[in-house]
């Protein structure tokens, strides 16, 4: 085995340039701590963008993963394993879901939730009744569907022609929506309850009921796109019941498999039928490693005393920002639920939001941007309140070496 020293700089020559990895290369974490090859600590407020939900190396995920590595690792879907209908069955019992679908990232989830849609209509009105409604700066995933559905130009600059029969309206204005969805031609309407990629902006608890309401008065169906939100990081095991409102098809990644790649697109048993045999695969969707590691992640998760904790380490955490932000002029507020929060850069620092990100890698602790006008954050959702309080120090440090 290859065990040679490696730099940042292979990067650039053995790696498709589509993404600008930091400087340092993290090589083991532990808790909501990481370190690098030099042996650099720092405090994780990442989570792998919102994956690492039980943080590094947790002793239950550990034990998921290897007791079923001694078992069975890979089937396909020809035939199907304990672990997957397990949590099928699991997420079911907690979710408005009576149907379950495995995937491998959010990506593939939301393709199937789109396909679905699409295909439910079909069957169920006509080929003529295809149209997907979306919103502006919405992130929906990488393939070029789910990149159409999403509303920024700048994902689909260089792959068009995009699919067709997709509208975009505008976040959080019903009256957008209205003008656009209609009987004939509606098949779904695609939301995200909080807006992660573009900025962390939450839904107003208003437009997402009125939302399931156009859906109904026009036969279409309403798909909660849960990657971001789901598995606890509001606090509620899925964001849909913290607005009571629920939709026809959810889905789920990033922090389902906390951090092990899986997916799952959750829905009823009557709109799951128009996915009969044949119309729709994926060859590791489902998989008995995948599985036996996410019903770790659910098991754990959906304990009232852990999402109970994720509010107490969100409300630490929001109060400690907006103090850093007030003291030294540089956020304007701190909005999102749970431990998904968003602190929007004031006029003075727009544009500047990766520069907190480098500052604070110096100073130890590790965030997220959102866009060029937010600092994101979303760390594991069982945190220490220790860790969460020496972060703020650090990231103290780092906002007041970049005013001085």
């Amino acid at each position: 085995m290859n065990k040679e020293p490696v730099s940042r700089e292979l990067f650039d020559n053995v790696m498709v340039p589509n993404y600008a990895p930091g400087s340092i290369i993290p090589v083991r974490g532990e808790g909501s701590r990481i370190w690098d090859q030099d042996g650099r600590e720092f405090i994780d407020l990442q989570g792998g963008i919102a994956v690492s939900c039980l943080g590094h190396s947790h002793p239950g995920l550990i034990g998921a993963l290897q007791e079923q590595a001694g078992k069975i690792w890979h089937l396909s879907n020809v035939m199907t394993n304990e672990p997957a209908l397990r949590l099928a069955k699991t997420l079911c019992d907690l979710t408005f879901a009576e149907r379950v679908f495995f995937a491998n990232s959010g990506g593939e989830a939301n393709e199937a939730a789109f396909k679905l849609a699409r295909r439910y209509s079909w069957e169920h009105t006509g080929p003529q009744k295809h149209e997907i409604i979306s919103f502006k700066n919405a992130f929906h995933g990488r393939t070029l569907f789910t990149v159409s559905v999403g509303g920024q130009p700048k994902y689909l600059e260089g792959f068009e022609p995009a699919p067709g029969g997709i509208h975009h309206a505008d976040f959080n204005d019903l009256e957008s929506v209205k003008k656009l969805i209609s009987k004939e031609k509606t098949c779904a309407v695609v939301v995200e309850p909080i807006q992660g990629e573009s900025g962390v902006v939450p839904a107003d608890p208003d437009f997402l009921k009125g939302l399931r309401q156009l859906c109904d008065d026009n036969d279409a169906l309403l798909v909660f796109d849960e990657v971001q939100s789901g598995v606890g990081r509001t606090g509620h095991l899925y964001a849909y019941e913290m607005y009571d409102v629920v939709p026809d098809i959810l889905t789920s990644a990033k922090g389902l498999g906390g951090g092990f790649p899986v997916a799952a697109m959750l829905t009823t048993a009557k709109v799951a039928g128009s996915l009969g045999v044949g119309t729709h695969g994926s060859t590791y969707g489902g998989n008995a490693l995948a599985c036996a590691v996410a019903q770790k992640v659910i098991d754990t998760i959906s304990q009232p005393d852990i999402l109970k904790g994720v509010k107490a380490r969100s409300d630490q955490l929001r109060s400690g920002m907006m103090d850093i932000g007030e003291r030294y002029d540089v956020f304007s507020e701190v909005r999102g639920p749970g431990l998904l929060l968003g602190c929007v850069l004031t006029e003075k620092w727009q544009g500047k939001a990766k520069e907190f990100l480098n500052a604070g890698l110096d100073e130890g602790v590790m965030v997220l941007v959102a866009g060029a006008n937010v600092v994101r954050l979303a760390p594991s959702l069982i945190i220490p309140d220790t860790d969460i309080e020496e972060a703020l120090g650090r990231f103290e440090a780092a906002v007041k070496r970049l005013t001085a």
